[in-house]
């Protein structure tokens, strides 16, 4: 991820519980998502993403204690909206074995490259309340993904395919990381590498299991 957000709670100041707050807070997410694109993580301020969202910035501070609360905030949004967008990718296409499983992941991922506004410039990120702790972000993604595989993941050890899953993540990052370098929609011939990367270590992984 080009904005690196991996390493920084997430700390707003409130979370929105009436709709008039949460579609503010979401408007200025969305507004930030376009800035990003527009301009990069470097060059964001919080008055150009308060005047983008048609929002006081004194509003904007409500919600965010500032331009990297706001970047964190947004990166486990997607976190969020992938993760919802791959349960339901698997529970269309059910049943899928390990390989299945991978290739989907990495769809859904390159997908939201392609499509949702600001991905690029920063997807997962923050750290993200994992049961009863805080934990970092591949390591929060590695968990829910144990999760959302369900029985297919069953017969390996929790930590063991915690890690395995994390490594996973990190190869699968790199790898489309030099995907979408030159090629805004992403190299073909590089993203199905990673799949078959990925997909080649954690079926070798579960078969030790």
């Amino acid at each position: 991820m080009s904005a690196d957000t991996r390493s920084r709670p997430v700390t707003g100041r409130r979370q929105p519980v009436q709709q008039r707050s949460q579609e503010r807070y979401e408007r200025i997410l969305d507004a930030c998502a376009a800035l990003l694109d527009e301009a990069g993580a470097a060059a964001l301020t919080t008055k150009e993403v308060a005047q983008r969202a048609e929002v006081p910035i004194g509003t904007l501070y409500q919600f965010f204690a500032g331009k990297e609360d706001l970047l964190a905030a947004l990166a486990c949004r997607n976190l969020g909206h992938y993760l919802y967008r791959l349960d339901d990718r698997l529970r269309s296409e059910a049943p899928v074995g390990p390989d299945g499983f991978t290739d989907l992941a990495v769809e859904e991922f390159v997908a939201m490259k392609r499509t949702v506004p600001g991905f690029g410039q920063v997807d997962f990120g923050g750290r993200v309340v994992f049961g009863d702790s805080e934990v970092d972000n591949n390591t929060a993604v590695a968990l829910r993904l144990q999760a959302l595989g369900g029985e297919l993941f069953a017969a390996a050890d929790p930590a063991a395919l915690t890690l395995s899953l994390r490594v996973a993540l990190e190869a699968a990052d790199a790898v489309l990381k030099l995907a979408f370098r030159d090629d805004p929609q992403g190299d073909p011939v590089m993203i199905a590498e990673c799949k078959r990367l990925v997909r080649c270590y954690l079926v070798e992984q579960l078969g030790r299991r």
